[in-house]
């Protein structure tokens, strides 16, 4: 009797992203989910595969002047798990091509995201129809005007309404990969991603696009010393008066200048770091709930339920489930965390 032979487990395939280019395509926006994804490893795999395509596979102008060969069609669309459009220089009369291929898209229930101005083209296929989003702020009240029914948030870095994302313009486009990888492999992934890009760790996406001052250099700033000290104490009960005594200054003045310079107030950014610090022990540690809520300095494990459920619409005890990565590089993380 031949012995049975015992098939190998194969390991879950990347997410798969197709990256739609319109002509003529910013070649930013291109840059961004290639860099990013890219750099996505779960369990020593690659956790995303990235294929650009466009409506005619060929030579595609560019924004910046320049020609760029994309070999895909937008056939790859039907393969894909999500379908993210760059932004164009020409948004104003999105490719009809596209737009049907974003409606099949989502016909078939796949997630779909824009960059800049491609969020135009998700507007023209009827996506956004009473749905929240957002634009590069220089063409939000055009496409208001184009598109009254969409709910536009025209001062904010990124947008999620169900299955669509749509983010503003240039780096945001960055905040808004960074949160898809959040979403599909939790926080302690997508800040790693960070890390070895040399980026800014995942901002929630309410934060503005822009400020009306001119930010103070970043150097020997005090609001910037501060921010560090307050993430070296997190675990601490940290007040406006902490924070302005650590930086020198008023409560009036620590308020505005950390306004002009991160787009939410003190206590927002302190709460939105407590949180991805909680999320990051759920995701590498086996702490008890309530040693999580202290480390991470919000207070209880009943406080720690109620900013993870609004946060994330999971009980800590679901988003552990979901995402832990112990047993698969994170062991021996739960001593580093008294």
């Amino acid at each position: 009797m031949q012995p049975e032979v015992l098939a190998m487990p194969q390991s879950p395939a990347p997410h798969r992203i197709a990256v739609v280019a319109p002509s003529p395509v910013s070649m930013f926006n291109l840059a961004i989910p290639e860099m990013l994804f890219g750099k996505v490893e779960v369990d020593g795999r690659p956790g995303y595969e990235v294929v650009i395509c466009a409506a005619e596979p060929g030579p595609v102008p560019t924004s910046g002047g320049l020609d760029l060969y994309v070999r895909h069609g937008l056939d790859v669309v039907e393969t894909a798990d999500t379908l993210l459009v760059a932004g164009t220089g020409e948004p104003f009369e999105p490719d009809g091509r596209i737009v049907a291929a974003v409606r099949e898209a989502a016909a078939a229930g796949k997630r779909i995201a824009s960059l800049c101005t491609g969020a135009f083209q998700l507007a023209e296929a009827g996506l956004l129809h009473g749905r929240r989003a957002t634009t590069y702020w220089a063409h939000a009240e055009e496409l208001r005007r184009r598109y009254p029914h969409v709910d536009l948030r025209g001062d904010v870095l990124y947008v999620q309404d169900g299955p669509y994302v749509t983010s503003s313009g240039y780096a945001a486009g960055i905040d808004l990969c960074l949160h898809i990888v959040r979403t599909d492999y939790g926080a302690a992934v997508a800040n790693e991603v960070a890390r070895r890009a040399l980026v800014a760790p995942v901002r929630p996406g309410g934060q503005t696009q822009f400020t009306q001052t001119p930010l103070p250099p970043e150097r020997g700033n005090a609001c910037s010393d501060t921010r560090g000290w307050a993430m070296r104490n997190l675990d601490k009960p940290l007040t406006l008066t902490d924070l302005a005594r650590h930086a020198g200054v008023s409560v009036r003045t620590l308020t505005r200048r950390f306004h002009a310079e991160s787009g939410v107030s003190p206590l927002q950014w302190l709460l939105h770091q407590r949180i991805e610090r909680a999320k990051e022990l759920l995701e590498t540690t086996d702490l008890p709930m309530d040693q999580v809520a202290r480390a991470s300095g919000l207070g209880t494990a009943d406080s720690l339920r109620g900013h993870l459920v609004r946060r994330t619409g999971l009980t800590p005890s679901a988003y552990r489930a979901q995402f832990s990565r112990l047993g698969t590089g994170a062991a021996g993380a739960t001593s580093s965390v008294a």
